[in-house]
């Protein structure tokens, strides 16, 4: 076996003990190492890597295992998407209404954007699917925002190259610093024709309960039918919008 198989058969069998944990509530090495059809000493070096990311943890009899607070961590992670989702799908309903233009909801993931969620406005005839899809940051009204909320540092650990879309397309660091220097004073962000020819979306951040970027929701369309005059009565329902999901999420008051 190459190592890319045993490393491959390494994760399989790990996922399978945070299973058995999560069927019986306990076991020990031995038991593991059944469920497994594996030898006990090679059950152990599982058991104490996924230990020492904290998936799993022993109980006060020593040599018994349980799931440990790291997979609390790893669902809350996910909990808190739901939980946007849900909280953010009514309100992007009545947006898409208002606009008749689509409505999404994007997170940061790693150095992309992540589309949750998305409802189509009635002038979304057939409207692309983003959902589940990861967006480039710098060519993106939803990106600007996300980044925005990042300081320096972080901005720049995210950031790789900044690939050309369009000739719209931000290309120089330098460009895009100061285009989120302005995201952060306006509070929303534009573009037009950066990522495709032909397509215009605004966005806005939403925020949770510390008032950080946690999100972002935007409303996307043609070009020909977002001109400069119709982002501008698009933009107040958006930032209305945004704001109302951050209230639902805990940020600022009433």
């Amino acid at each position: 076996m190459n190592d890319a198989s045993a490393g491959v058969q390494s994760v399989d069998r790990a996922l399978t003990i945070l299973e058995v944990l999560a069927r019986v509530g306990e076991a020990g090495v031995t038991e593991i190492a059944g469920e497994l059809g594996v030898h006990k000493s090679t059950a152990f070096r599982l058991v104490a890597t996924l230990e020492s990311h904290r998936l799993v943890e022993q109980t006060t009899d020593r040599g018994r295992y349980r799931l440990g607070v790291g997979v609390l961590r790893l669902a809350g992670a996910t909990t808190a998407r739901l939980d946007l989702v849900q909280e953010a799908r009514p309100v992007c309903r009545q947006l898409a209404a208002d606009s008749g233009e689509t409505v999404n909801i994007a997170v940061l993931s790693e150095s992309s954007a992540l589309y949750l969620d998305q409802v189509a406005g009635s002038s979304a005839l057939q409207p692309h699917n983003w959902v589940g899809q990861h967006i480039p940051l710098h060519a993106t009204s939803n990106g600007k925002v996300l980044l925005s909320g990042l300081d320096d540092k972080r901005v720049t650990e995210v950031l790789g190259t900044l690939s050309r879309y369009t000739p719209m397309t931000i290309t120089t660091k330098a460009k895009l610093r100061a285009e989120l220097e302005d995201v952060r004073e306006r509070g929303y962000a534009v573009a037009v024709d950066e990522l495709e020819e032909g397509l215009t979306a605004v966005a806005a951040p939403i925020r949770n309960a510390h008032g950080d970027v946690i999100a972002s929701m935007s409303v996307s369309g043609p070009t020909f039918r977002l001109p400069d005059p119709r982002v501008e009565e698009v933009l107040p329902l958006l930032l209305t919008a945004a704001e109302e999901v951050s209230h639902r999420l805990g940020w600022g008051h009433r």
